[in-house]
């Protein structure tokens, strides 16, 4: 029974949902080369649509990065996901960022983690793209991806297989 209804729900395990709506693409595209070389893992980037993060997982907030432009999430089967809105968007300071959580929150998928502001970030001159890394990729022998196609919040955008 309990397979049937993992054939009909899915299993969670290793399952990445998109955290932000909007058009997912591949991380190479991404100018920075800290997310667009792999530097800090793999993972996808998302041109955001709202300037709404939820949680992609169920887990536990490492890290919401004083500034609000990142957060870190472990999720309850171990995969450490960093969410970075925009390139350089540190220098804000916290400007056009709200946070709905902190570290040691537990979080279920689909938990609102932070707002922002897209048009005023980009009236700024910085550029909004959202990375979505995988910081221990190593920890698993495959990472699949889903690029090239609008998201929704909770759509699932990867896969982790150990």
């Amino acid at each position: 029974m309990i397979d049937i209804l993992k054939g009909l729900f899915g299993n969670k395990k290793g399952v990445i949902q998109s955290p932000i709506e909007g058009k997912a693409v591949p991380i190479s595209t991404v100018s920075d080369p800290t997310f667009g070389e792999e530097i800090l893992g793999k993972g996808i980037a998302i041109q955001p649509a709202k300037g709404r993060v939820v949680s992609p997982v169920d887990g536990t907030v490492a890290l919401m990065f004083d500034t609000k432009h990142a957060v870190s999430i472990v999720s309850d089967d171990g995969a450490e996901i960093l969410i970075h809105i925009g390139l350089d968007t540190v220098k804000l300071k916290g400007k056009h960022f709200t946070a709905h959580a902190k570290a040691d929150d537990k979080v279920k998928a689909g938990d609102l983690l932070l707002e922002f502001d897209i048009d005023k970030i980009a009236a700024e001159g910085y550029d909004v793209i959202a990375p979505v890394i995988i910081c221990n990729t190593s920890d698993y022998a495959t990472i699949d991806t889903v690029t090239g196609k609008n998201v929704k919040e909770r759509d699932r955008i990867m896969v982790l297989k150990k």
